[in-house]
């Protein structure tokens, strides 16, 4: 497959075409071109981006589905996990971390559900909820910063599952990302008001009012 059938493929991911993708790989599946299928869906190319990941930030469900059908009968356990649950982007982040950056709060449960098939207890705890990117931010910051309140909610949530009270201080609440702006500082940077309010609730279950007061109202960063 050439760049311009990937880039095809991919415009009709986040536009929702899933027969269209659906026809495609059950054409391509048919002609046995499982590895071409692969590299299309799982590979890392260069200003083209993968299937898999166009898909979690988009927010398209059922080509999400489709796509893991595919990979339970083509890949082996070991390539799902490392190329699709565990696998990044040139920023560090998997597709479960580019479903919340982008709000795709649908996407991030799904994601989730089946990550907890395949994945470890330490694997989700380390790389789902506590990866950090780049720009030193993990999932529950990316999402403060584009305001995405409900995927907050959701991570605040899962996250309860699977860390412990101190950890959800320590990792979400206080982290500080690369500018040295720990959640709220980074929510009160992009004027985010509603996401100040949801932090601010969420702290007081956690923070004591001495914690409050000095990593919230009297911390500097740079």
């Amino acid at each position: 497959m050439g760049d311009q059938t990937k880039k095809l493929i991919n415009e009709a991911v986040r536009e929702g075409n899933d027969n269209f993708f659906g026809f495609l790989l059950v054409s391509a599946q048919a002609a046995g071109h499982t590895e071409a299928i692969k590299k299309l869906l799982l590979g890392k190319v260069k200003g083209i981006g993968n299937t898999w990941k166009v898909a979690a930030g988009s927010g398209n469900i059922e080509v999400i589905k489709k796509i893991w059908g595919w990979a339970e009968v083509e890949m082996t356990k070991h390539e799902i996990k490392k190329k699709m649950l565990l696998g990044t982007d040139g920023k560090g982040r998997t597709a479960w971390h580019i479903a919340a950056y982008e709000g795709k709060i649908d996407v991030v449960q799904k994601i989730w559900d089946l990550a907890k098939e395949r994945l470890t207890t330490a694997e989700i705890k380390n790389e789902m909820l506590l990866r950090t990117y780049s720009d030193g931010m993990n999932a529950w910051h990316t999402a403060a910063y584009w305001g995405e309140v409900d995927v907050m909610q959701k991570i605040w949530e899962l996250a309860k599952e699977r860390l412990t009270t101190e950890e959800i201080k320590n990792e979400m609440l206080l982290r500080t990302d690369g500018e040295g702006r720990n959640v709220w500082q980074i929510a009160a940077y992009s004027r985010k008001v509603d996401v100040i309010q949801k932090i601010w609730e969420l702290a007081k279950e956690i923070l004591t009012t001495e914690e409050i007061k000095k990593e919230m109202f009297l911390r500097t960063y740079k």
